[in-house]
Order: C-alpha cells, then sequence, then structure tokens
C-alpha cells in the first residue's frame, strides 16, 4: 500500500490559515490533494490535521481524515518527521501495511501529479530509501558572504573568491515540496539528506518557499504565467 501523507495544521503564524488560503482561485490544500490523486499511484491521499475546518475541506477535495493529530504534533516546534512516524504508526495500529508513503507539503502548489509519479519511478528503479524534491542554487554559493559582529563583510571561504565559475561544484539545495520514502525508512528515522537518498531534480522557477506575504504574491505571479502557458 502506497500512501500519500499531508501535514495541514491550523496554526500558520507568518500567513494566517495559509493552507485554507486560496491561491490563484483553489484553496492551497485542495492543490497538494488534486496533486496526489493525479498521480495515479496513491492508494490512499491521507491529511494528517489538528484542525476541523481543514479536515472537513480535505474530506470535501477527497482526502482521507481517519485521525485528528494531537496537540503535542501540532505548534511550531512539532518536526515532520514525528508526524509522519504517527501517521505510520496510526495505519499500523490499524491493520493498514503500508510499503511506502509520500510526506506531501500542503503548501506546494507547483507539484504536479506527473512529478510525484516521475519521483516514484525514480526512487523505485533505484535502491535509495528516499526520494525528494531538489532544485540548484542560482549562484555559487562558494562566493557566498555574510556579515560579521562589526557589520562588516566577510566571506565563508576567501580562497575561492578568484575561481571561475565553471570550476565550482553546482550546489542544491532541498525543494520543500515532497518526500516519497519506504515506510520502514521513515520510522527508522534513516536520514534523509545522505547515500540513503536520491534527489529528483526540478527548475528553479518551479520551486518557491511561500511564507510571508511577498513569497505569496511573487509565487501567483509565477503560477499564473505557467498556466498561460500550459
Amino acid at each position: 500500500m502506497k500512501v500519500a501523507i499531508i501535514p495541514a495544521r491550523g496554526g500558520s503564524k507568518r500567513i494566517p490559515r495559509k493552507n485554507l488560503k486560496s491561491f490563484c482561485g483553489k484553496p492551497m490544500l485542495f492543490r497538494a490533494i488534486e496533486a496526489a490523486t493525479a498521480a495515479g499511484v496513491f492508494d490512499k491521499v491521507l491529511v494528517s490535521t489538528d484542525d476541523q475546518e481543514i479536515a472537513d475541506l480535505a474530506v470535501k477535495s477527497g482526502a482521507w481524515v481517519p485521525f485528528m493529530r494531537p496537540n503535542e504534533l501540532a505548534d511550531d516546534y512539532a518536526p515532520t518527521r514525528a508526524v509522519i512516524k504517527h501517521a505510520l504508526g496510526w495505519l499500523k495500529d490499524n491493520d493498514y501495511i503500508v510499503s511506502h508513503c509520500c510526506c506531501l507539503y500542503a503548501t506546494s502548489p507547483f507539484v504536479t501529479g506527473t512529478v510525484l509519479k516521475d519521483a516514484w519511478l525514480q526512487l523505485t528503479s533505484s535502491d535509495k530509501d528516499f526520494c525528494f524534491s531538489a532544485t540548484s542554487f542560482a549562484y555559487p554559493i562558494q562566493r557566498a558572504f555574510y556579515f560579521d559582529d562589526a557589520g562588516d563583510i566577510a566571506m565563508f571561504d576567501e580562497s575561492q573568491f578568484s575561481r571561475r565559475s565553471q570550476d565550482l561544484v553546482e550546489a542544491f539545495h532541498d525543494a520543500g515540496q515532497f518526500y516519497w520514502g519506504k515506510s520502514k525508512a521513515f520510522l527508522s528515522d534513516a536520514p534523509m539528506f545522505s547515500a540513503h537518498a536520491s534527489a529528483f531534480i526540478l527548475p528553479r522557477y518551479r520551486v518557491h518557499d511561500i511564507d510571508t506575504p511577498e513569497d505569496w504574491e511573487t509565487a501567483e505571479l509565477v503560477f499564473s504565467a505557467l498556466e498561460k502557458q500550459s
């Protein structure tokens, strides 16, 4: 059995009620459920939430909400891995045998069913435990600088400054959209960003961290432009 697990708590702070907020005409959570359903690889699309309004929208959108998430896993400090392990534990206790699951963030409107399916195929064609979304940095991270305690500029690694861009190793980062994996790997706390995983590379224009109103506005503009092209 393969399950999509969508964590969607009710207490978002920077963008209140973010999971329910309309993104280009549809609730953000609905878009995640829509993508998981369109992938055609999940036996269940499960939403883990502590919020009744979110639960009602999830069920209306075709998802499964078999339990309400406990309060200790619904604050700002609850790690996503703990939320996934709780859902897998509930499924096991209720006689559901889950071989693989995919943690899909509710605030990932750029994810498509095709991407989720292709990432599943990438995972199962390898010997890895996980496959997660990633993208490349737009600028060489080796030339990054910071401001020290005196407010002066300092490079993280001065030795890299004079090297040509084409000689620097390309760097990538977690896209924060989805994490496919074997259930036993999630439960055993196997590290995600390691040799245990492969990365499903996305183009940078499809990766947007939506944490502030400005992030939201930017993401909607890009999403709308992509919709017009499709």
